[in-house]
């Protein structure tokens, strides 16, 4: 991003703010006609995107637009300008009946290119490759031989569908319908969490609860990267938020700068498994699905735990390898420190009680961001002044402004997925490679979205896949009743892990360059410690007890069964039980946690036994051999 001075740097603040405003107006008190929403949010946001990020790294001036930024800039806004002003007409056309204008093939042509344009600048050039070879699959794919065959489009056909078919996808489709409406307040509600001190909160807590223990700093960088992660919904900025001071931390007291770096990554990941507050993809998930959040956040809860608690987990089993030592007490603020800024709680307890109540998300997020407000001003430390509340707003303007952009070309590889058929052959081709068989679908559907995780962000990668892949899965899961919210959770999950796996991983490689580590091996480390989201991806088809679902009893042993696995990996990963491990032992213990937590044709008692059996043997047998030890002559007393 550039950094503006003079007056330009405050018109692209105030403009960030106000934008930011109005969407949280309309959260709290109803929003205008769909089309005029999604045209509006684009309007704000496309524009200030070229005049913050630079066309080239380093040929464009770096402290100012340049006339051509300007001209993009322009041209971007003017599209969603016409579908605003003629909003009625937009509304009332038969798609694909009423006559394409030459108008409207200009401007679609334009909303089309500066996103495409946006994107490349703002967000990732992966992505925007993507969307640019959905739209030469819909012109082209009439070549395409076999499977992949699609029908011939015309240049009209091909625009309309990207730019003016609201109620399908692309530009003003149902995506960034969400985007506008429920994600853009929970945006806001973030920030404002941010300016009134929230962020101070989770810190001091982190330190205050895991600081104490055998290697406290990462510890601390857990436990603060999940409650950060509640915030951000984004792990890039996760990472760079706390890990800035956590992996310097981590690296002082021992561990080596790629493990700092992949326990950074995958704690700051792991924030968009976390309710109440989760990642994008949640809120299109609710979307999408027509299901509650409410549901979402149910569903997700004990499978976010076991993800923080595989982390905690194999954060210990190193530390204690390693022989690391707490932070210093100095360190570790007071618990009087943690609970001066117990109040800043309030407005998340509030924003999870109006889910839960059903209401809207929009509003619920809303009454949230002013109940912090409000809540902020009881405590003179956390109290926000009219210019950190005006500065919060910027803060979320500048936030959504990308994520705009992101939706709008994750919704043209939707539309172009979806006219081509192409969801359908791909889909075909996925279940052709099973070959009926559910286990195989659910390897190749996860390997599919950690590979498109590589080139595009957590919520166009799950909205693709999921378009691709749910069909699938819930025809060959019908035998073991599988439902909509379960595919859904099952790709959202590998959506999210996408951020921590090699070759390319966003979040390992901004802890990589925070650390001054190699980006392959942070990543590497980081899959490592993210280990659990992969088996509890798994779960969600297998273990419905990981949803929250039937009795207590069953809930209970899903979670014993899972959290019982992955002790097993975790230890036999770091070499460390009670005492450091052989290599045959390790191998052991791993190959018994692989058992309980994938052979699901083993009943559940037996899994949970044999869990339970395997750690208590082995840590039964170490105690017993250093006992043995110390008691040997000459043993150091």
């Amino acid at each position: 991003m550039r950094e503006l001075a003079g007056p330009l740097k405050w018109v692209c603040w105030a403009w960030a703010a106000a934008a930011a405003a109005v969407h949280l107006y309309f959260g709290g008190f109803g929003f205008p006609e769909p089309i005029q929403m999604r045209g509006f949010h684009l309007l704000v946001f496309t524009p200030l995107l070229f005049l913050l990020y630079p066309a080239f790294k380093t040929r464009s001036p770096r402290h100012r637009p340049s006339v051509f930024d300007w001209i993009w800039a322009v041209a971007s806004g003017v599209p969603h300008a016409w579908v605003m002003w003629n909003w009625m007409a937009v509304a009332d056309r038969m798609e694909y009946v009423d006559p394409f204008t030459p108008t409207m093939m200009v401007l679609g042509l334009v909303a089309i290119v500066t996103i495409l344009e946006a994107i490349r600048r703002a967000v990732e050039p992966g992505l925007a490759i993507m969307v640019a070879v959905s739209l030469a699959y819909m012109q082209w794919g009439w070549l395409v031989p076999g499977l992949l065959n699609a029908r011939p489009f015309t240049p009209e056909e091909i625009v309309e569908a990207s730019w003016l078919v609201p109620t399908a996808g692309g530009v003003y489709g149902p995506l960034t319908g969400i985007v506008a409406t429920i994600i853009a307040v929970f945006v806001l509600f973030g920030c404002f969490m941010q300016a009134s001190g929230t962020g101070r909160l989770f810190s001091n807590f982190g330190s205050a609860v895991a600081g104490r223990y055998s290697g406290g700093p990462a510890k601390v960088a857990v436990v603060t990267s999940g409650l950060f992660g509640t915030m951000s919904g984004s792990s890039v900025s996760n990472v760079i938020t706390t890990g800035s001071m956590t992996i310097p931390l981590m690296m002082r007291v021992g561990y080596r700068p790629a493990v700092a770096g992949g326990i950074e990554s995958a704690s700051s990941v792991g924030g968009a498994l976390m309710p109440p507050v989760m990642g994008a993809a949640a809120f299109v998930m609710a979307e999408i699905t027509n299901i509650p959040y409410g549901n979402i956040l149910v569903a997700a809860a004990a499978g976010a735990v076991l993800y923080y608690f595989a982390i905690l987990a194999a954060v210990h089993f190193e530390a204690k390898k390693l022989g690391l030592a707490p932070v210093p007490l100095h360190e570790i603020p007071a618990w009087r420190e943690v609970l001066a800024d117990a109040h800043l709680v309030i407005p998340i307890g509030v924003l999870v009680w109006l889910m839960t109540e059903r209401w809207s998300g929009n509003f619920a997020a809303f009454a949230a961001t002013l109940s912090m407000v409000g809540v902020a001003m009881l405590r003179r430390r956390s109290r926000m002044s009219p210019w950190q509340i005006v500065n919060a707003l910027a803060q979320a303007g500048l936030t959504m402004a990308p994520l705009a952009v992101t939706i709008a070309g994750a919704g043209i590889v939707v539309s172009a997925l979806t006219a081509t058929g192409m969801v359908v052959a791909f889909g075909g081709i996925i279940k052709q490679l099973a070959g009926g068989s559910l286990p195989i679908l659910l390897v190749l559907l996860a390997l599919t979205v950690l590979v498109l995780g590589m080139g595009i962000p957590t919520t166009p990668s799950y909205i693709i896949a999921a378009a691709i892949g749910v069909p699938q899965v819930l025809e060959l899961g019908a035998a073991l009743n599988v439902d909509t919210l379960q595919a859904h959770m099952f790709v959202f999950y590998f959506a999210v892990l996408a951020d921590t796996t090699p070759p390319v991983a966003a979040a390992a490689f901004a802890a990589a360059a925070i650390a001054r580590a190699s980006p392959l091996m942070t990543a590497l480390h980081s899959s490592r410690f993210a280990i659990a989201g992969f088996a509890v991806g798994f779960a969600f088809i297998y273990d419905p007890g990981i949803m929250m679902r039937g009795g207590l009893v069953q809930i209970a042993t899903s979670i014993a069964i899972m959290a019982g696995a992955l002790t097993l990996f975790t230890s036999a990963w770091a070499g460390w039980l009670l005492a450091p491990m052989a290599m045959p032992l390790r191998l052991l213990l791993g190959g018994t946690g692989l058992a309980v937590a994938f052979l699901h044709a083993i009943p559940d008692p037996a899994r949970l036994a044999l869990a339970l059996g395997m750690l208590g043997g082995v840590a039964a047998w170490q105690l017993a051999a250093g006992r043995r030890r110390a008691g040997a002559p000459g043993a150091v007393r």
